[in-house]
């Protein structure tokens, strides 16, 4: 029996042999739902049983959502005409490049990151995830989800940055660095230490969050992971266009921050904003470079100046 409602009887009496009479059902009973809450009941009655149907949704949406914002990258890079705008425009990434990342990538899918999601349902019943309908208003998903940004971008700066001393890099973070001109497909190219480790600020913050207030629902977590793994393939895409999101939002980091991150091996360690990099002078490539040796000659300038 789902929990899908309030009322835990209403799901039986709406559930049918087939997911499509379901649905169905429930738009005819519950008028008062939006398409979206609709489906969503749908489904979770259908199913009637919510750890397999929240383990299959989410596995799913995973696979779906990686996948299907990898291809449209995997066709730029084989049209000429995208080189313009490419970073790296010399290093695109070869046939057996991508499939070899593919391999790796699904099989990281299958064996890494799997047991977690479909050990989730459980977890979300103890820490009072909700299922239910209908979904939280608009205005509190946008701040929640706002929020989870900024606090996965921090815990993202911190274990990258620490990725990148000593045997951490050598024996884990390298992994990743196979590719020093990245593709959409190599977002998550990574040791499985690391996929579980930066993988915990996607679904550790919004953990510590309900724990805090008690309260967040599971629908504004799924909307959640997609966005944020549009942000980790966008900013491995290795494409930088006139009209990318760091264009009209200054803050936000894209794949020219990262790309950059990629082509020097240090610096540019947070995920999705640039105001870490800047305000802990970890910026990467010449033009930051530069910019540090500036800062300290005039710093030298000024103490000789005093000493004087």
């Amino acid at each position: 029996m789902s929990a899908v409602f309030s009322n835990s009887t209403l799901s039986e009496l709406l559930r049918d042999d087939s997911f499509s009479k379901t649905l169905q059902n429930v738009i005819t009973s519950q008028p008062q739902l939006n398409v979206m809450e609709q489906y969503w009941a749908a489904w979770y009655t259908y199913m009637s049983n919510d750890i397999l149907a929240t383990g299959l949704m989410f596995f799913l949406l995973h696979e779906f959502t990686y996948f299907a914002r990898c291809l449209p990258w995997f066709v730029i890079d084989q049209i000429p005409y995208f080189r313009r705008w490419k970073i790296q425009p010399t290093k695109i990434p070869s046939a057996k490049e991508q499939w070899h990342c593919f391999k790796s990538v699904v099989l990281s899918h299958f064996l890494v990151e799997a047991i977690p999601i479909w050990t989730f349902h459980p977890m979300c019943e103890k820490l009072g995830i909700s299922v239910q309908v209908p979904f939280p208003t608009l205005k509190r998903m946008t701040l929640e989800i706002g929020l989870f940004f900024a606090l996965e971008d921090m815990w993202h700066y911190w274990a990258h940055r620490l990725f990148h001393y000593g045997v951490f890099y050598k024996y884990i973070h390298k992994q990743h660095h196979r590719y020093a001109a990245p593709f959409g497909l190599s977002a998550e190219y990574a040791h499985p230490a690391e996929t579980l480790s930066l993988g915990f600020g996607t679904v550790g913050m919004p953990i510590l969050y309900v724990l805090y207030t008690g309260k967040l629902h599971l629908f504004t977590l799924s909307l959640w992971v997609v966005l944020r793994l549009f942000q980790a393939v966008d900013s491995h895409s290795g494409y930088d266009f006139p009209w990318s999101l760091n264009k009209f939002l200054p803050f936000w980091a894209g794949a020219e921050h990262h790309d950059l991150h990629h082509h020097y091996f240090i610096g540019n360690y947070a995920s999705s904003f640039r105001w870490w990099d800047f305000c802990l002078d970890t910026e990467a490539g010449p033009e930051a470079k530069a910019a540090r040796e500036e800062r300290m000659k005039k710093n030298a300038e000024q103490n000789a100046k005093k000493a004087n």
